[in-house]
């Protein structure tokens, strides 16, 4: 799914916001009337329910499990001032917060319809208790993608056509909650696929010539061959690794000198590669193969069609915000119009791992400003430029997770 998708989402939590202080405010009178003289002007209403918006997002950005429904309840209860709330999947209660916990059974017999149907429904409860309560309960399906995945309950002691609409607006905020968390997994597969391609991508060419390479020094020089299947079973455990989607400068950079030790084997002084790297830069999260296959592209067409020397450089800056990240080639260069078609796949690349899958993940992680900024032109070159923002929300290595 698109960053402009979960972009518009995003909005219409925002929007749906001073709905929710009108589902507070009224939820409470409806509610608890008698506590309607402490709440405070407007906007201290306003304030309230923001914060407590803030407390329960969160977990529900997660799914609707267990777990997560017990961390938000007890804060979207508090939104609506009831004496209970109770988030159900399609199948049991999930969670109850407040009173009338005796009402479960009940309350999952009665919700057939409005899972079924998707509309919202209020009906009385029958109860023996003398003491209890909870007497009224409002239904309000949860949706995602026009699928109904389960239900939010708000009971009180009376029945209420405001409770009815002030539950009905917590639950499209809920529902929001759980579409950004199902944008979220969907990006997530998206990478993760987009990684398995890369990973079946790398050049089987260049596994075969490596191998060869390493075979042709065996009896000619037994200590460089075992130096090179070193830097072989290195670059390959990384590229094949299977923890995180995302990996640290420093890291990327150390494979891509794995690879270019193996490709100075094979190709000896036709290949000379300068890196200048900031080292302030160097702990920033990228994706992970993400610059590895723009250097195997460069050095593809740098070789590519010259007898002499292929010169190719790497440099890394810190600029403010973000790393900055070039890798320029002197080689044979690319039809400018030939490379739009490539990024926007309307023809496959050549061969080897293609630009449009590099540029794809960077524009899904980071946004559409950040894909490939590529200058080219037939016998001039390529320079590509990678901007990588320093910060960004769900971007961290799996050796920073571990860390923290």
């Amino acid at each position: 799914m698109s960053g402009s998708a979960g972009g518009f989402l995003a909005g219409l939590a925002v929007a749906l916001l001073p709905l929710l202080a009108a589902g507070f405010w009224l939820g409470r009178r409806t509610a608890r009337p008698q506590h309607l003289g402490g709440l405070g002007t407007p906007v201290e209403h306003a304030t309230q329910t923001l914060h407590t918006a803030s407390l329960a997002a969160p977990p529900l950005r997660a799914g609707l499990t267990e777990e997560t429904a017990g961390k938000s309840a007890r804060k979207l209860r508090s939104l609506l001032g009831t004496d209970a709330l109770c988030l159900t999947d399609l199948e049991e209660v999930l969670v109850w917060d407040g009173l009338g916990t005796h009402h479960r059974a009940e309350i999952m017999e009665r919700l057939s319809g409005p899972l079924e149907s998707g509309r919202g429904e209020a009906f009385r409860l029958t109860c023996d208790t003398p003491d209890c309560t909870v007497r009224w309960a409002v239904v309000a399906p949860l949706t995602v993608d026009d699928r109904v995945h389960g239900a939010l309950v708000a009971c009180a002691p009376r029945e209420s056509a405001v409770l009815v609409r002030a539950a009905g607006e917590v639950a499209r905020w809920v529902s929001v909650q759980l579409e950004l968390a199902d944008l979220d997994r969907s990006r997530t597969r998206l990478i993760e696929a987009e990684i398995k391609a890369l990973r079946a991508q790398i050049s089987p060419h260049f596994i075969f010539n490596s191998l060869a390479v390493i075979a042709s020094f065996v009896r000619t020089d037994p200590e460089r061959a075992r130096e090179l299947l070193l830097e072989f079973a290195d670059f390959t455990r990384y590229s094949f690794r299977r923890h995180g989607d995302f990996t640290t400068l420093a890291d990327e950079l150390h494979a891509i000198d794995h690879y270019l030790a193996l490709v100075r084997a094979r190709f000896g002084d036709r290949l000379a590669v300068t890196l200048q790297i900031a080292p302030e830069v160097l702990p920033v999260a990228l994706p992970f193969l993400c610059l590895q296959p723009l250097v195997e592209n460069a050095v593809k067409h740098g070789l590519e069609g010259k007898a002499d020397r292929c010169r190719i450089q790497i440099t890394a800056q810190d600029a403010g915000a973000e790393a900055l990240v070039v890798i320029e080639d002197d080689g044979a260069g690319m039809d400018p119009d030939l490379l739009r078609r490539i990024l926007a796949r309307e023809v496959s690349p050549s061969g080897g791992i293609g630009l449009s899958n590099v540029d794809d993940r960077l524009r899904q992680v980071y946004g559409d400003d950040h894909g490939l900024v590529i200058e080219t032109a037939v016998g001039a070159g390529m320079k590509i430029t990678v901007r990588l923002p320093k910060y960004q929300p769900g971007v961290h290595s799996a050796a920073r997770i571990g860390r923290e």
